[in-house]
């Protein structure tokens, strides 16, 4: 009886095989919008949390409460959540994040 790699050892093995080619890295990373030069979202900009995301806010809809900051590989929004008498704001990557009706 052989021993057969788990699932989470497979993709991890599938990832970086992607990972770590620079060409399948690119072809990676452009749609999902790393290394773009201009934000993909505005201030007051109505966003969903994508349900891939880990964050507990997945799924829903916030308000982008400033100009993003964009590090080496990407932007990075502040989110705005209100409820009834409560406000949060966490911060998501830009591919964390997707316009209403997308």
């Amino acid at each position: 009886m052989g021993i057969t790699p788990s699932a989470n050892t497979k993709e991890m093995n599938e990832a970086y095989a992607i990972l770590s080619d620079p060409s399948k890295r690119k072809q990676y990373d452009i749609p999902l919008g790393f290394n773009a030069i201009a934000p993909k979202f505005k201030a007051d900009s109505k966003v969903r949390i994508n349900s891939h995301s880990f964050s507990p806010y997945r799924d829903h809809i916030g308000i982008v409460d400033q100009k993003p900051v964009k590090d080496a590989f990407r932007f990075w929004y502040m989110v705005r959540f209100e409820s009834k008498n409560f406000s949060t704001i966490n911060r998501f990557a830009e591919e964390e994040l997707s316009k209403i009706g997308e």
